[in-house]
């Protein structure tokens, strides 16, 4: 990848990303199957629980499209879970990546539009931005809802472009913590998707989505944006880094 345009919108994820949310997401997703008759402990249970960890980063409701045959009761299931996480979120808040507020901020500085993107609900969402006093941060926050579609599909990323009045979606940069991240951004036609690794998936599992880069963290967008990291990242992509998985 060649970057010979300005970056002017960052999409960026919220949990694992910019939002340490502990273990609130995981707690949410077993009180969701066990009140829906999946006890802990079955064959059924270990292999949904670990599609949903596979698949972090993804809608929710897609997650549970896949996990549950019958449309009504994977929404049903959907319906549980946001309940569930947002009273544990009330109960216990989350608390923001270190460094994170102070990165967008960085990015707004050097001219970047800010989008802070989830897989979450509206309502989840907003809890969470008003918990850590972030409501003003970004220009623009957007959820599935929003958009139409969850990760790993574009529709996010676009909205977003639509919705700052962005000239080229080759001057998006994506960041995530996930591997539906990244691949909606390369989806997209993003001008670069970036690995970070303060959440679910390895570098090994960023790479093979697409990563352009993986950082330590997303508090390293700015420096890696400073030091022409876009124009640099080609010698770190592996050969299978522009395939993007089917989504079924």
């Amino acid at each position: 990848m060649t970057q010979d345009r300005p970056f002017t919108l960052a999409v960026i994820d919220m949990a694992g990303t910019t939002v340490d949310e502990g273990a609130l997401q995981e707690e949410a997703f077993t009180r969701a199957l066990t009140s829906h008759g999946v006890a802990q402990g079955t064959e059924a249970f270990t292999s949904m629980t670990a599609y949903a960890r596979r698949t972090m980063g993804t809608s929710k409701e897609l997650v549970f499209r896949h996990l549950f045959a019958d449309t009504p009761t994977a929404l049903d299931v959907n319906r549980t879970f946001e309940q569930v996480y947002d009273t544990l979120l009330a109960r216990h808040g989350v608390q923001p990546i270190p460094g994170a507020e102070e990165a967008i901020l960085a990015l707004r500085d050097a001219g970047l539009k800010i989008c802070l993107a989830t897989g979450f609900g509206r309502h989840t969402q907003n809890m969470i931005l008003a918990s850590l006093g972030w409501m003003g941060l970004a220009d623009l926050s957007l959820c599935p809802s929003d958009a139409g579609r969850g990760r790993p599909y574009p529709d996010i990323i676009l909205t977003a472009v639509l919705a700052l009045d962005i000239e080229d979606v080759r001057s998006v940069l994506v960041a995530g913590d996930t591997t539906s991240d990244l691949i909606a951004g390369r989806r997209a036609g993003a001008g670069a998707v970036i690995g970070v690794l303060t959440g679910a998936h390895s570098e090994p599992e960023l790479r093979r989505a697409g990563a352009d880069a993986v950082l330590p963290s997303m508090c390293g967008l700015p420096q890696w944006l400073q030091s022409g990291g876009a124009a640099a990242s080609d010698q770190h992509r592996t050969p299978s880094a522009g395939t993007v998985p089917s989504m079924k």
